[in-house]
């Protein structure tokens, strides 16, 4: 999608981005907040890449690399511009980033359930890894 233009999100677009993910992303069980939001952008500045069509917010992706790993999490897609290549170019582009850091591998998280993202994933090349399984634990 050529008109599509990627850039990094910034701290002062916390809310619209929060907005966003409630209305785009799947499973929205997640604390999210502006501080949390902040944190993020603080720590590393490029991690919250943004796709935009015309000025408008049409797609998210979180592109976290710890040192060690990559991590790729909170694909979402306006509903309206979903399959027209607005996740390819996020993840291609995430991709590209992580190469740069050094990365050899890229893991992307996503809810077992999420029958929306699973294609998207699947022709990025994804696919799930059944001898892993992520445990979580809730901090007080």
């Amino acid at each position: 999608m050529n008109d599509v233009k990627i850039r990094y999100g910034r701290a002062d677009e916390a809310e619209t981005v929060l907005a966003f993910w409630k209305s785009a992303a799947e499973g929205t069980d997640r604390h999210d907040s502006v501080a949390a939001y902040h944190a993020l952008v603080a720590r590393d500045p490029e991690a919250v890449l943004l796709a935009e069509l015309d000025g408008a917010l049409v797609g998210t992706l979180i592109a976290g690399w710890d040192g060690w790993r990559a991590h790729l999490y909170r694909l979402a897609v306006h509903p309206d511009h979903r399959r027209k290549g607005i996740a390819r170019a996020l993840i291609g582009f995430a991709e590209q980033r992580m190469r740069e850091f050094g990365a050899f591998r890229v893991d992307a998280m996503v809810l077992d359930d999420n029958d929306l993202a699973a294609p998207a994933w699947t022709a990025a090349g994804y696919h799930p890894q059944p001898e892993w399984s992520r445990w979580v634990k809730r901090l007080p």
